[in-house]
């Protein structure tokens, strides 16, 4: 195969013959032969014609020299590549796109398990709010047959006739966010109502209404009265409710017991503390049914109605004292009638 080298040598050639030429003042002879009849032809050539002569033949050699070249290189470009090779490159090409197809898989991966964290919040933060509803509807908030927080929320619809497309990640993202947003904000109103309704209901608790008895009368008012055993003008601090004897003595506010024990006078007492400087008493039971330090709510059974102490007969004495000084109880028997 003809190359480069070959023009550099016919170069080469032409000078050397040009100057070897140049030299030489003799004429030149070339002696044509032709094939038939033996016949000879002689042509002379002087110096100058001869260095054209052979500047043409090394044109002519350089000329068939690049040509040549030219024509390998082409070929060895548009020769088709082997076996081998095509392998070799489909190879590499297939290792190039298993890389992008795992890197896809990873960026796929990743994505989902982001989505799978938010979701896992989400239904931990769904259960609190299940828990908040329920506890409304024990408290008599929210009525139970227009709510069930053990079971979904009731939808639906008419199919739609256009076909169905699923969710893009880009669009499951966005959905999320907006569900986060809305939880937030129903997590908090949730939250203030249930510190209202707790608030409420221990108001509600420690409200003093009532009569401590469930069933029974009243049988001596609060203030001056007849002692029952001297007939003397005397000051009674409470007011007395009879009732059948052994039944239920009830708090009427939440509260602490301070005192659960038999004292001078009282029998049986038992004392709540109620905050807010407000104490109850409740005397003359036969059985006390709470100890010292227990926490009452209101309606709780403290003790059974007797006659024990100063007493002529089955009842209960009931005083309310606020920051130390006794009130009329019948002004707190009364509230529970309005």
């Amino acid at each position: 195969m003809a190359d480069p080298l070959g023009l550099f040598r016919a170069a080469t050639l032409q000078e050397k013959v040009a100057a070897h030429l140049m030299k030489s003042e003799d004429t030149m002879n070339i002696i044509l032969v032709g094939r038939s009849h033996g016949k000879s032809r002689t042509l002379a050539l002087n110096g100058s014609t001869a260095v054209a002569l052979a500047f043409a033949a090394a044109a002519l050699i350089g000329a068939a020299s690049w040509v040549g070249y030219s024509v390998a290189v082409a070929q060895a470009e548009a020769r088709e590549p082997s076996d081998s090779e095509l392998v070799a490159h489909w190879q590499n090409k297939l290792g190039e796109q298993k890389g992008e197809l795992d890197a896809l898989q990873q960026n796929v991966q990743d994505q989902m398990d982001a989505l799978t964290l938010r979701l896992g919040e989400i239904q931990g933060r769904l259960l609190r709010l299940d828990a908040l509803g329920q506890r409304f509807l024990e408290s008599g908030l929210v009525a139970s047959d227009e709510f069930d927080f053990n079971q979904p929320a009731a939808v639906g619809g008419p199919e739609d006739s256009h076909p169905a497309d699923s969710f893009s990640a880009p669009e499951l993202t966005r959905m999320i966010d907006e569900l986060e947003h809305k939880m937030l904000d129903r997590e908090q109103q949730l939250r203030l109502l249930d510190q209202v309704s707790s608030r409420q209901k221990l108001e509600d608790e420690l409200y003093l209404e009532g009569r401590p008895i469930t069933w029974g009368w009243l049988s001596s008012p609060y203030g001056y009265r007849s002692d029952p055993f001297t007939g003397k003008r005397t000051w009674h601090a409470g007011v007395d409710l009879a009732g059948k004897d052994g039944s239920d003595i009830i708090s009427v506010a939440g509260g602490v017991v301070t005192y659960a024990s038999a004292r001078n006078g009282y029998g049986n007492l038992v004392e709540v503390d109620h905050g807010d400087g407000l104490v109850t008493r409740y005397a003359h039971s036969k059985t006390i049914k709470v100890k010292v330090g227990d926490v009452v709510q209101k309606g709780q059974v403290l003790a059974l109605m007797g006659s024990t102490g100063r007493s002529t007969g089955p009842h209960v004495h009931f005083e309310v004292i606020r920051n130390g000084k006794t009130e009329n109880p019948e002004t707190y028997i009364k509230r529970a009638r309005r």
